[in-house]
């Protein structure tokens, strides 16, 4: 039978983990999952490429820069994973006070921002990039027309940094 002092729920789990963990996991959700959803645009993208560029060749080259966009999801979440760790302090404070509670939640509510926008971001730039290489195959006048909306899918991961920046600067260093 269990302690009856001891609180079973999600408030229990919540404050007797070290608050440097829920930190470190928004530190990984932000480039996991934003490196998650550039490898799913890769492969969007890539087979919609290589599938079209059988038909017509001249689009192979054009459409790397659809891998570029890709790219630059992994990117934004790397840069957001890093400033979240930098807002990660080195004074270990035991037992942890409740501010260093908060700002490992505020920490890992960017990281998981950061990761769903990089998620979201990378899966519709390789629709919309698989969109692109086969709609050029089909007329080569659509492709800078096609890119700017690209532009725009990719602009969600952007997004996401910036809301992770927001976010982090609500968080004490001193955790």
């Amino acid at each position: 039978m269990a302690d009856p002092g001891v609180i079973w729920g999600s408030t229990f789990f919540l404050v007797t983990l070290n608050p440097r963990i829920w930190a470190g996991l928004g530190v990984g959700l932000a480039m996991g999952m934003s490196g998650i959803g550039a490898a799913w645009g890769f492969a969007i993208i890539g087979t919609s490429m290589l599938g079209a560029s059988v038909r017509v060749p001249r689009i192979s080259s054009k459409h790397l820069i659809s891998i570029i966009f890709c790219e630059a999801v992994a990117i934004f979440g790397i840069i957001s994973g890093l400033v979240i760790l930098s807002r990660i302090g080195n004074n270990v404070v035991e037992p942890p006070t409740p501010t260093d509670f908060k700002s490992s939640y505020i920490l890992f509510a960017s990281g998981v921002t950061a990761g769903i926008c990089g998620i979201v971001s990378g899966l519709s730039v390789g629709v919309v990039g698989s969109g692109c290489a086969l709609a050029d195959a089909m007329n080569g006048s659509l492709f800078v027309k096609l890119l700017v909306i690209e532009i725009f899918a990719s602009a969600l991961a952007l997004f996401g940094l910036i809301s992770a920046m927001l976010l982090t600067t609500k968080a004490s260093v001193d955790m």
